[in-house]
């Protein structure tokens, strides 16, 4: 026996305007107050032409925000996104999703970098960073005498 149900096209309209409104964001951390930790920046690493490629995603951030850093084959990058606006007197925010602090990333390279010769691009809210490696250190024989 089948069973009928009422046709009701505003409730699905309805449920379709809420849904999500109220649902925290991805990077909450479970505090009661309502902070949120930024996102780790999503980082992709190649290898090309004796020379690491690296591009990492930070959108909000602008340029002078970023700051690279090379210890050897160690990498960090850091970054701050900033506020742009205060909510003012007369308004109320209802929703906010986007978190705004400093984020930091840092990884191992498998040879050192050559930080002499190393170039930064950041467009889009991607920083590309080229990082030729360091040429190994040539072997020295020892006459023996």
């Amino acid at each position: 026996m089948a069973s009928i149900q009422r046709f009701d096209p505003f409730n699905e309209l309805v449920d379709d305007l809420f849904k999500g409104f109220l649902v925290r964001p991805l990077a909450y951390d479970g505090r009661g107050d309502g902070a949120a930790i930024l996102p780790r920046a999503k980082v992709d690493v190649a290898e090309k032409n004796g020379a690491y490629v690296v591009a990492a995603e930070l959108p909000g951030v602008k340029k002078e925000d970023i700051h690279v850093s090379i210890d050897g084959a160690q990498v960090t990058l850091e970054a701050e996104v900033k506020r742009e606006k205060e909510a003012t007197k007369d308004e109320r925010v209802l929703h906010s999703e986007r978190v705004y602090g400093k984020v930091s990333r840092s990884f191992t390279l498998p040879q050192e970098v050559d930080e002499t010769k190393a170039d930064a691009k950041f467009r889009d809210g991607v920083l590309e960073l080229t990082l030729p490696k360091k040429a190994a250190a040539q072997r020295k024989q020892i006459s023996i005498q």
